[in-house]
């Protein structure tokens, strides 16, 4: 649990699960499901996870393993990957699992559908014909303090792909937080609105703009007092802001700040304009070479920034 690999992820079971998913950060057994919905073991598919989280011992006998395929028609055994001492492994496991079977429950990551060839990821919605909005307005009670379903999920995956993904350190989900809040604010602020146009719940007007990818995007840096203190800095590094602000959608202060570095240090060819706030295959591409500089290939090397990457670029 004290291992690290050099992607940022620690090398235990809910660490590997944390890569696998894309997680911003590392979680554990004792969180995960806040990622996932509950499915029924009929409803496996590759990429689903097998929990057992002991909540009387949690140090004991706690597990999680990536669900990798039935092995047979009959059910009774998958494939399963997981990290165990001392590596990771891939092999055909008895449903649930060798010990504490019962316990054992599947979950699914938020925001991906059962298709015919397995999961598929949930795209942003986009308009269908011109002023036509694609989805209804669920109502206002769908938003707000208690709210937990998948229009909460639905305005928080527009939301990042219109800005405001600073805002999310883990997420978007079905259930409310103050983070969907303070995003729908800095994107009711984007369109000029005040008072109480922007109070940060979505009326039927906020939603339109969002759903037919009208509006404006939000900009690059967050309302004051919006967004919460800074990262804090090490040995002279500013503090690494999390791996959410590096994402496709991304459009926050960090990405700008990544870039100048990146320049900085011999890593900006790809750049033909900018570095600028939004995040885009530029961005995605100078990072792949200073990773590749390192030494690191595969997944250590995907063009995205963990820790070490922002580490050793800013050291």
């Amino acid at each position: 649990m004290n291992a690290y690999w050099s992607d940022g992820y620690r090398q235990d079971c809910s660490g590997f699960v944390s890569m696998a998913w894309g997680l911003p950060g590392n979680e554990w057994t004792g969180s995960l499901d806040q990622y996932g919905v509950r499915i029924a073991k009929e409803e496996l598919e590759p990429g689903d996870i097998l929990l057992f989280h002991n909540l009387a011992n949690p140090e004991k006998g706690s597990h999680v393993v990536i669900f990798g395929g039935w092995t047979d028609y009959t059910h009774t055994y998958y494939i399963a990957l997981e990290e165990t001492p001392s590596h990771a492994r891939r092999q055909s496991t008895p449903y649930a699992y060798w010990s504490h079977s019962e316990s054992y429950v599947p979950y699914r990551y938020k925001g991906v559908t059962g298709g015919t060839d397995g999961v598929t990821p949930v795209t942003p919605v986009t308009p269908v014909d011109a002023g036509k909005v694609t989805t209804p307005y669920p109502g206002a009670s769908s938003f707000g303090p208690g709210a937990d379903n998948k229009y909460v999920t639905q305005l928080g995956t527009m939301l990042v792909a219109r800005g405001a993904g600073s805002y999310y350190t883990s997420g978007p989900g079905p259930r409310w937080s103050d983070a969907d809040r303070r995003a729908t604010q800095a994107f009711q602020l984007a369109q000029g609105w005040t008072g109480a146009d922007a109070d940060g719940l979505p009326g039927p007007r906020t939603w339109e703009l969002l759903v037919t990818g009208k509006g404006k995007n939000v900009g690059g840096t967050a309302p004051v007092g919006a967004a919460g203190p800074p990262a804090p800095s090490s040995h002279g590094v500013p503090g690494y802001p999390g791996k959410a602000v590096f994402r496709p959608g991304a459009n926050n202060k960090y990405v700008t700040e990544l870039g100048k570095q990146l320049v900085k240090k011999g890593f900006g060819k790809y750049y033909t304009t900018g570095p600028g706030p939004r995040w885009g295959e530029p961005d995605r591409r100078n990072v792949e070479a200073f990773q590749r500089a390192q030494g690191w290939r595969g997944g250590a090397a995907d063009g995205y920034p963990g820790p070490e990457t922002w580490r050793r670029l800013f050291s």
